[in-house]
């Protein structure tokens, strides 16, 4: 099974059609967000660094992400197929994640657009909430999504919390900065002939239906 890498800005829907492949298709997902968060949790000038830049929206730098996703790909469970998700964020970062493909005697793959309205994203960004039992997602800018009883999971009763990063100044900032680094690393993969590029705002359904026919195709 070939790798596929999600590219698209925050808040887009990159986390859920992760999930959707992995079970699919036995993929491990890797969220750059995640093993980012995960490193800010501790008590270390890293952690500490990495907490500032990612509750300012900012970047981290390319060569602290580069050694954390890095170690994290040559993990055994990663031999099958992955699914990375946040990463590359810009064409240095695709030159770097060419070079770990290389060491470890992998190929690229596909790499997925999800291409969704700017307000789409601002809300539910704002809007998330998450469990801090069993990490459910809930939006409460969407009736669909938002919990029965506010700040309570559905799901196991557990407190619902909102993401440091999760605010208006935040995402102004992530998305200009998506769409200041991208357009040079969606040029890079298209001259590569691996880029495709869905729908976003359209539903969950289709998106995964979509995405799944690019990876039969490529079968």
């Amino acid at each position: 099974m070939k790798n596929i890498i999600f590219i698209a800005p925050p808040a887009s829907g990159k986390g859920t059609q992760s999930a959707i492949l992995e079970k699919k298709y036995n993929l491990i997902h890797i969220s750059t967000g995640n093993l980012l968060r995960q490193e800010s949790l501790k008590d270390s000038e890293l952690g500490r660094y990495i907490s500032e830049v990612l509750a300012s929206g900012g970047l981290v730098k390319n060569e602290i992400t580069y050694d954390i996703v890095y170690k994290r790909l040559k993990e055994s469970d990663c031999q099958n197929g992955y699914v990375l998700d946040g990463y590359p964020r810009n064409i240095d970062q695709a030159y770097d994640y060419d070079k770990i493909l290389k060491e470890l005697n992998q190929v690229l793959g596909y790499v997925i657009v999800l291409d969704i309205k700017e307000e789409t994203l601002e809300k539910r960004v704002t809007g998330r909430r998450i469990c801090e039992n069993c990490k459910a997602v809930y939006n409460i800018n969407s009736e669909t999504e938002k919990p029965k009883v506010e700040s309570i999971c559905d799901k196991c009763g557990g407190r619902l919390y909102q993401r440091n990063d999760d605010n208006v100044t935040s995402f102004k900032h992530r998305y200009n900065l998506y769409l200041e680094k991208t357009k040079p690393l969606l040029d890079y993969y298209q001259e590569k002939g691996i880029l495709y590029v869905i729908n976003g705002d359209d539903t969950i359904a289709n998106i995964a239906n979509n995405i799944d026919k690019i990876i039969k195709e490529g079968m």
